[in-house]
């Protein structure tokens, strides 16, 4: 009984692996030169303003560009925002206004009023994989 009911469970979750998707994304407008690009992926807006990423990669940009994938999502929405480290100090570095003085952008090219886009703004539908593209500014 207990090797039956194993091998259902199994059977069962299955088919949840193949409900997994890809999240593909392109980062273009950097700098020209090789720069740390910092990533980070979301999963709730809950998550999001706290700041508690699902997953986040550092990657490098080469001539302003850079690409990068989360595989394996469940199906569900999902929020990047990213920034590239042009002094090389792990940080997005702000003005005296709060402002960012190193390119940043968020999925969907989100834009925020005085702050960063919220996460409704910013989500983007993984049902299956997904391309997307981040511009910075």
């Amino acid at each position: 009984m207990h090797k039956l009911s194993l091998a259902a469970a199994a059977a069962l979750l299955a088919p949840l692996g193949a409900l997994a998707a890809d999240l593909h994304l392109s980062v273009v407008d950097g700098p020209a030169a090789t720069t740390p690009l910092y990533v980070a992926l979301f999963d709730s807006a809950q998550n999001y303003d706290s700041n508690k990423t699902l997953a986040a990669q550092i990657v490098q940009m080469n001539n302003g560009t850079a690409r990068l994938s989360f595989p394996g999502l469940a199906p569900g929405r999902y929020a990047l925002r990213v920034f590239a480290d042009e002094n090389g100090n792990g940080k997005l570095d702000t003005n005296l206004m709060g402002m960012p003085t190193e390119r940043y952008g968020f999925s969907n090219d989100a834009k925020g009023n005085r702050a960063a886009p919220g996460f409704d703004a910013a989500a983007l539908q993984v049902d299956a994989n997904v391309q997307t593209v981040i511009h910075l500014r």
